[in-house]
């Protein structure tokens, strides 16, 4: 029997800037350079795709890994950094495997990407846990689509275990990319793939602030977009994902609880391309567009109290600009709302893709600039953090004491492929086009997924 791999593939996802992080610690009071608020009272939470081990599928995408946590603490001007990875089961088990087992470690590796048929053991619950971190009823929620929630302490950072809501939870699977509703404070959740891989059940919830289920959203907007996960083609071995350019994008509008949809005119913001923006899950032919020819721009589409059903309206573009990860002033999440951040990239910024391309690595969506957009007025402003910078999800911090939209600050985390490590810049929002503070990191974090600030004030 051959050993497992000791090192990861020779592949741009592994490599570079996305070589794996694999750091669990702690570094106090981080070096700030400018001026940081002395009213941020809070933490930011953000978690990355980071594998532990060397994957024995040799082009493994590169948020397969797993789900690695990162904090900033922030009180009195000072920054605290901490990092762990969620102990899912694949994790405990793949991590005793290398250990004590070292020739069978490859023996206890999962396989594809949401590909339970091509895992050499079988796991109850397979899931990374990689995609997003939540704050909600005292504890932190790691999460993957294809997984009830690991459960975190936010302070130190144990993993506590599953978490189904005191056997409350419907589904199999939760969503990573849930909301709060901040009149009620409610978490608003769904699962798709609800009975199980393949399926076409959607199931959906309100969460009160208490942990128990509630009924309380009146009218619920799931878009549908043509990426199909078919069974058959999941026990054959192959991708979870395929691309069908021949099935309509659509939003299901679903009335709860004595609302009608006929009465309610629905605003739905949204990153829309007219390309597979999952370029490396293809259609049934192999196609798939190329990266560079990906525009994918924030989108406005209304629906209309007398909406045709099967017809949507022309959407509307609030920014042009090539973007991702979008983000407002959580506080107005579900209202009507003026304040849009997000990740662009704009190649005339003067960004040297000569100098840091050797060190980029590749496989994740490259952003070189942040925007605030504000619609009210129509008004955008571009942060450029550097010629040889790339910036990641960021997140709003409302100022201390001020209830207006946006009044406070922007903060994401930076790539610096010069030093080859990161930095977390933060942006007062009166003064958008300069950083008011950068925090120094001592090492490298990988490319992340999502992120939330957990304001202690």
């Amino acid at each position: 029997m051959a050993s497992p791999a000791q090192h990861f593939p020779d592949r741009p996802q592994f490599s570079d800037f996305m070589k794996p992080c694999r750091f669990e610690g702690e570094v106090q009071n981080l070096e700030v350079h400018g001026d940081l608020p002395i009213d941020i009272d809070g933490t930011f939470y953000r978690v990355m795709p980071d594998p532990q081990l060397p994957p024995f599928i040799d082009n493994d995408p590169w948020f397969n890994g797993d789900g690695n946590v990162s904090t900033f603490r922030i009180k009195d001007g000072s920054v605290a950094f901490q990092q762990k990875y969620v102990r899912t089961e694949k994790f405990v088990c793949e991590r005793e495997a290398r250990r004590a087992h070292i020739e069978r470690a490859s023996h206890f590796q999962s396989g594809k990407y949401r590909n339970k048929f091509t895992d050499a053991v079988e796991f109850t619950i397979r899931s990374t846990a990689n995609t997003n971190v939540v704050s909600f009823n005292g504890q932190l929620s790691a999460l993957k689509e294809d997984s009830p929630p690991y459960a975190m302490n936010p302070e130190p950072l144990e993993t506590k275990g599953l978490y189904t809501f005191d056997g409350q939870l419907p589904s199999v699977t939760f969503t990573a990319h849930s909301k709060t509703n901040p009149m009620t404070g409610e978490w608003v959740c769904f699962g798709y793939e609800a009975k199980g891989d393949g399926s076409p059940d959607i199931c959906y919830y309100t969460i009160s602030s208490d942990g128990k289920f509630t009924q309380t959203v009146w009218l619920v907007l799931f878009p549908v977009i043509p990426q199909l996960c078919d069974l058959e083609r999941l026990k054959q071995g192959g991708e979870h994902w395929q691309w069908s350019p021949e099935t309509p994008f659509c939003i299901g509008v679903i009335p709860r609880y004595g609302a009608k949809s006929s009465e309610v005119k629905s605003v739905f913001d949204l990153g829309l391309s007219d390309k597979n923006v999952f370029y490396w899950w293809p259609d049934a032919q192999g196609n798939s567009p190329e990266p560079s020819k990906i525009l994918s721009q924030l989108t406005r589409l209304t629906l209309g109290p007398n909406a045709e059903e099967g017809h949507l309206s022309e959407p509307e573009v609030l920014h042009d600009g090539n973007s991702e990860f979008y983000r407002i002033d959580d506080r107005f999440s579900g209202r009507k709302y003026s304040h849009s951040y997000l990740d662009l990239m704009d190649a005339s910024l003067g960004t040297d893709f000569a100098a840091i391309g050797p060190d980029m690595g590749g496989g994740y969506p490259p952003y070189n600039s942040l925007v605030h957009h504000d619609e009210s007025t129509g008004n955008t402003e571009v942060y450029f953090p550097g010629r040889t910078h790339f910036v990641q999800e960021p997140v709003f911090i409302p100022r201390a004491g001020s209830t207006e939209e946006g009044d406070g600050y922007l903060m994401a985390l930076v790539n610096n492929y010069h030093s080859l490590s990161s930095e977390l810049r933060l942006l007062d929002c009166r003064d958008f086009t300069k950083a008011r503070a950068i925090i120094m990191l001592p090492l490298r974090l990988r490319a992340g997924l999502h992120g939330n600030w957990v304001d202690n004030n």
